[in-house]
Order: C-alpha cells, then structure tokens, then sequence
C-alpha cells in the first residue's frame, strides 16, 4: 500500500474541505487552502472515497474530489486532492498517512431541466442512495444535477469515472422518448463495455409493473473502473430497476477493477 506524509501543516478542524498538493510537484509558491502531500508522485491521484489512515489505522480524512487549482505566482495550475477531515487534526511536523479504500464510492446524477433551474425537487437522486446504502457497503456517496444535456452528460460522465474514479455511477432521467430525453445517445458515446444483461434484467423487472415499460431506452455499461447504470425518472421506477440489479454490482465491480478470484467463489 502506498504510504504518504503530510508535511508540516497547520490545525485541521473536522468537515472543513482542504486543498492537498504534491511536495515533488508543486511549486515553492503557497497554495490556497493548500497542504503538501509527499509519495502520490508528480501527479496525486486518489480515488474518490480513499480514506487517509494515520498511526493505529485511525481514519483522518476522506477524498472526495480531485481537481487542478491555479496558485498565486504560479503559471501552471496545481494538480492536487480535495480532503474531507474526519476529525479535529493539530497542527504537526509530519503525519505518515495510509490510503485505503472501505467501502464502494457512489455518484447518482439526476438529470432535470426543471430540477437544474430550480423549479423542482429532485427525488429520485436521494432514494438512489438509500437504496444503494441499504443493499451495499458505501465509503462515499455524492449527488449531482443537471439539465438534460447531452454534452454536460457526457463531460460529467467522464469526469467522475476516469478524473475522480467513482465505482458505481447511476443516472436518474431522460431514458424515454421525449424531446429532451438524451441520457442514452450522451451514456452511450463514452461506455467501454455495455452490460447488457443489466438492461435485460431491468426491463424484465419492469415489465412486471406496466407494459409502459418498453419505451424505456435505459443502457448500462463501464467506462475505466466505473460501473455505469441509467435508470428512468421517476421514484417508482428507479425502486423497481435498482432492485433487478443491485445484487450484481460488488461482484461486477470487483471483477472490473481486476479482481482475481472465480466468479462461482
């Protein structure tokens, strides 16, 4: 596993976002809300969800974005981590940190014209992550909203599986024949493999509640490590689809990330 040191820093108070940047890499230059991170190399990278341990396996802080920041006297942006403190840190010399990744990290992506500009709650989003944290273990769950965009779609898409590396991505809305309905045309530009057993097995669920359910367009597939699902707009109907399929998902995303063993083990 690999270990990093967070050189000297000031006090960290819990649930107050900082700024984490590599010693190799930066600039002497300060960094806003930054601290140096020394053993991610010229580029840190950690995926969305990694936990950083200090002495005793003691969780410290959490990742929950990564992302390049431009540094007062400094033309190239800062490539660094976004951390979330689990805890009140005191201000130190050096702490020797772990990464570890517990538990699957989950982004749902509501799509909605209406809910984007303001004028309607999104609720199918929250009930996917109940309904993903009540069935599976989950380090890290972050929600997201957009207009029906087939562009915006496609870069968040490709954002939160390669840039900030998601394990399981859901999208809720724009999956039938509307005007507006564009998440399959955006989801199906970037997958690297399409599942197809998943959109079998969410049709079949779906057909047991209504014949309606043939206009739904909804495809699954990954892209890197990520598990992509897009599933319908409405409450019901992402209860029913969810349902169909979230029993496969820790399997299917551990045989993607590499995962040796057998499949019948």
């Amino acid at each position: 596993m690999t270990h990093c040191t967070l050189a000297p820093c000031a006090a960290m108070s819990a649930g107050r976002l900082i700024f984490l940047v590599a010693a190799e890499g930066a600039p002497d230059a300060p960094v806003a809300c930054g601290f140096r991170v020394s053993g991610l190399g010229l580029r840190p990278w950690l995926p969305v969800g990694t936990v950083l341990q200090g002495a005793g396996g003691t969780p410290l802080l959490r990742v929950v974005a990564n992302a390049s920041l431009p540094a007062p006297g400094v033309v190239h942006a800062v490539r660094g981590i976004w951390a979330l403190p689990l805890q009140d840190i005191p201000q130190t010399d050096a702490l020797d940190l772990e990464p570890v990744k517990t538990g699957l990290s989950v982004a749902w992506v509501t799509l909605s014209d209406k809910g984007a500009a303001g004028q309607r709650e999104d609720e199918s989003g929250p009930l996917i992550e109940r309904l993903v944290r009540e069935s599976l273990s989950v380090g890290h769950a972050q929600g997201f909203l957009l207009p029906d965009s087939v562009r915006e779609l496609k870069r968040t898409i490709v954002d939160l599986a390669l840039e900030q590396g998601y394990d399981f991505i859901i999208t809720t809305g724009g999956t039938g024949v509307g005007p507006r309905d564009t998440t399959p045309e955006a989801v199906s530009g970037v997958l690297e493999k399409r599942l197809y057993g998943f959109e079998q097995a969410m049709m079949a669920a779906s057909l047991q509640k209504t014949h309606n359910a043939v206009i739904s367009r909804a495809v699954v597939g990954t892209l890197g490590g990520s598990l992509i699902v897009t599933l319908p707009g409405s409450r019901k109907a992402v209860a029913e689809n969810l349902e169909a399929v979230l029993p496969a998902v820790a399997h299917t995303v551990a045989k993607l990330q590499g995962d040796p063993a057998d499949c019948g083990q």
